[in-house]
């Protein structure tokens, strides 16, 4: 007989990509596979390229102890209907129902993508030993998720941390998909990031900066992609400054495809915050690349199943 602890399939849904992985209990990742966000189709035709990638990561891996996922928001939460601005084709889409049909007898458990990086980052990663953490993801959008006392923070609707919200220029920063002006988002989102650097005569020929573009030439030192990054490094410090002063955070974790950035978005973003965060309570505070890196939110979705006692509240 075999006692071997199951493992748990852990899924993350994003405006860039989707990725799927098998984690064992102790956060060790032992499968996993993803796909590019598909652009063109409905609902039904993106469930079931869900669907194709849950089955080529978990179909030979037999029983699991649950399935926990992170999506983009908003959503209902805990209900798990989603509606992630980054992917239109799902509006109010019974997600959670939709895994709990597929994978029937074991927890299904959803939150936003978010959410489930700083639950990675929190139980193996950068902020593991840390009771106070905030978890930063910068790619198609800006979302976050936050740690206080050792416990995921839910808030009244699940998006508790959501820092992307946040405004850091209300007079002169863009106009925000959520409705107002000058938030996180709007300035620091990869494809808003992108467009600004175009329009002051980034890359020539390229339509759609990347993110490793953009970062590639800022590093081979083009002027734009340079300033790019600082601005998107100051609005960051704004933003971690205010959530410091309101949370009282030890650790604050960068995730995302803007991350592999490192010194040319990090050292920007510090050096706004120590301008900011000048009370004593606040300056101490880290701000570290994800130690996870691009698997954060995978390993956060398999605490949702593993270390429920500290990350979820809803059952």
């Amino acid at each position: 007989m075999n006692d071997r602890p199951l493992p748990a399939l852990a899924i993350d849904i994003g405006g860039t990509k989707i990725a799927a992985g098998i984690v064992e209990p102790a956060g060790r990742m032992v499968a996993s596979g993803r796909v590019a966000t598909p652009k063109e189709l409905d609902g039904e035709q993106l469930w079931r390229t869900l669907d194709a990638l849950i089955d080529r990561v978990a179909g030979a891996s037999g029983e699991i102890a649950g399935v926990g996922c992170g999506v983009g928001g908003p959503m209902e939460w805990p209900a798990g209907k989603v509606s992630p601005l980054n992917i239109p084709a799902w509006n109010s889409f019974p997600l959670r129902d939709r895994l709990a049909d597929r994978f029937p007898g074991v927890p299904v458990r959803l939150h936003n993508d978010a959410v489930c990086m700083v639950a990675g980052e929190h139980w193996r990663g950068a902020g593991c030993g840390h009771d106070n953490v905030l978890g930063v993801v910068i790619s198609t959008g800006v979302g976050g998720g936050l740690v206080l006392g050792g416990r995921l923070i839910d808030g009244e609707t699940g998006n508790a941390g959501h820092i992307g919200h946040v405004v850091v220029d209300p007079d002169n920063g863009p106009d925000c998909r959520c409705g107002s002006k000058g938030c996180l988002e709007a300035v620091a989102r990869v494809p808003r990031l992108a467009a600004w650097a175009q329009d002051k005569g980034g890359r020539a020929g390229s339509r759609n900066l990347t993110a490793a573009e953009l970062t590639d030439d800022a590093a081979r030192g083009h002027p734009v992609a340079l300033e790019a990054l600082r601005r998107a490094g100051r609005a960051l410090g704004l933003a971690i400054s205010s959530a410091t002063a309101l949370c009282d955070l030890e650790v604050v974790a960068i995730g995302g495809l803007l991350s592999r950035a490192g010194s040319l978005l990090l050292g920007p973003l510090e050096e706004t915050l120590r301008r900011y965060a000048r009370l004593d309570f606040t300056r101490d505070v880290r701000v570290v690349p994800a130690a996870l890196g691009q698997d954060a939110a995978l390993i956060g979705a398999a605490a949702l199943i593993f270390a429920a006692d500290r990350y979820w509240s809803a059952d």
